[in-house]
């Protein structure tokens, strides 16, 4: 049985862990490794050999950084189907999906590749007589990530090079229901010529998350998960005198107008409702059906969701993989069943779907409910899974009334053919990250990532601008260089620029 350990100071250590966790094959429900679970000595020892290594780190010059990451880019491109696949066996997402988010997440890499003309400060010539005033961002010293299951690679990839390439040293706490990604990255950084303790890799549950939120030596933490745990990281943390992003949950609704052309929007809804078996923050969890579009949309996207492929995430063909955990399966079938006894209508059902040769995988379909109402579960959870509930509205404008009323605002999408809808749609809706005819609406590296009320606690986004902001923090320099033969003598008055 494999044992996964932690990464501290450029090597794999079991550190002063003594208990473990399994770490399961969701496609066939066996135990395929072990994972150590750190706490409070381990998470001081990442902290330790980081804080050795931000003094030279933070010292070295900016072109030495982003060789390394050119370096890492290149190797992440050289590995992408081994850790596809590592991603696969311990997720359960199909070997391609794991590809595309290790996609996305490299292009957080190339930005950071790119921080010698975002990093440049500003200049201001004789702001008064003989004197200049310019500006520059410095790193912040040990920073640390907490990460979720659903995105084992590109999550953290939205946070670690960015950091990384402004100075700063990394400490990552991964899930550990997928722990082996962080370090095939860890050894990755390590053959891009990163110097050991720039990036360490602490496993663990709670202890170790809160050995991270109190730590003196660590001065920003960065977290993606439920909107419990990240209101409870933000609280933790800021009381510890840290830096906090922190998203958290959504509920993400698509809006279907009678004009828009239905196929395509189910083609897209269909797929951002059961990719990577809807275990995504950006998973379209709510289609909202207005007026005579309804039934029509039902009717395709019914057709669609019994057409998804399900079955081993390594297997040619297949489109969608097994939930996580057994618990994760046994909470979205119950969650449907829940929905069928507050009257909605359960028109495809996934539970109980048995995979040959994989029985004991963590497997549930595709599940489609129509008439769903913003009182029932279905609506107001956020199931994490492969379920997809149908809403009726009048008008767009209720529509949008509807996705403002909800807890949530992390993305949303609307489909039509009306550019004046659209308009109305991105400037009314109160959600961070919108989609117009594009279903699952996540932002480019180049801009940030972040919603809105409950879906970001705190004022943080992450990548992007956003996080260059966060993983820096500006100096203002005020300069005077007085001719030897001049005297200036000093005034009591506050300065002006006379």
């Amino acid at each position: 049985m494999t044992t996964i350990e932690h990464w501290i100071n450029g090597s794999l250590t079991q550190g002063a862990a003594t208990a473990t966790q399994p770490v399961f094959n969701p496609a066939t429900g066996a135990e395929q490794a072990q994972v150590v679970l750190g706490g409070g000595a381990d998470v001081d020892a990442a902290v330790r050999a980081a804080s050795a290594a931000f003094e030279t780190w933070a010292e070295s010059s900016l072109t030495q950084r982003t060789q390394v990451m050119f370096n890492f880019r290149q190797l992440l491109v050289e590995h992408e189907e081994e850790l596809g696949r590592i991603i696969s066996a311990e997720h359960g997402k199909t070997v391609d999906d794991a590809r595309g988010e290790i996609t996305r997440g490299r292009e957080v890499v190339e930005f950071a590749c790119g921080l010698g003309d975002v990093l440049k400060g500003s200049f201001s010539d004789q702001v008064s007589r003989g004197v200049d005033v310019h500006n520059f961002r410095q790193p912040l010293g040990v920073v640390a990530g907490i990460t979720p299951f659903n995105f084992p690679a590109m999550v953290p990839l939205w946070m670690h090079p960015i950091a990384i390439a402004t100075g700063n040293t990394f400490i990552l706490k991964p899930s550990e229901r997928d722990p082996s990604a962080a370090n095939f990255v860890a050894d990755l950084y390590k053959k891009a010529g990163l110097p050991d303790g720039v990036f360490n890799v602490v496993h663990g549950g709670k202890p170790a998350v809160d050995a991270i939120l109190t730590h003196p030596g660590i001065k920003a933490v960065s977290f993606v998960g439920s909107t419990p745990i990240a209101k409870y990281v933000h609280e933790q943390a800021t009381a510890h005198g840290k830096r906090v992003q922190a998203l958290g949950g959504a509920k993400n609704h698509a809006v279907v107008l009678p004009d828009a052309d239905l196929e395509f929007a189910a083609n897209h809804i269909t797929a951002g409702a059961y990719g990577s078996a809807g275990e995504r923050c950006m998973a379209v969890s709510v289609a909202v059906a207005v007026g005579d579009a309804a039934d029509g949309l039902v009717e395709i996207l019914e057709r669609k969701a019994r057409e998804v492929k399900v079955g081993p995430g390594d297997q040619p063909g297949t489109e969608m993989g097994p939930l996580v955990t057994k618990a994760a399966q046994e909470r979205v079938e119950n969650a449907v069943g829940t929905a069928a006894a507050q009257g909605a209508t359960v028109v495809v059902d996934g539970r109980g779907l048995k995979i040959e040769g994989h029985e004991e995988g963590f497997f549930t379909g595709p599940s489609l409910l129509d008439h769903v109402t913003t009182e029932m579960q279905a609506y107001k959870e956020e199931l994490f899974g492969p379920v997809l509930a149908i809403v009726r509205t009048d008008t767009l404008d209720e529509a949008i009334d509807l996705i403002n009323a909800n807890p949530y605002g992390n993305g949303t999408a609307l489909f039509t053919a009306s550019g004046e809808a659209a308009r109305r749609f991105q400037r009314n809706i109160h959600i961070g990250m919108i989609g117009i005819n594009v279903p699952v609406p996540v932002p480019m590296s180049y801009y940030s990532f972040g919603g809105w009320k409950d879906s970001l606690i705190g004022d943080s986004p992450i990548h992007g601008p956003e996080g260059i902001r966060f993983y820096t923090r500006p100096k203002v320099v005020t300069t005077r260089w007085p001719q030897q033969s001049q005297q200036v003598s000093a005034g009591f008055n506050f300065p002006t620029s006379n």
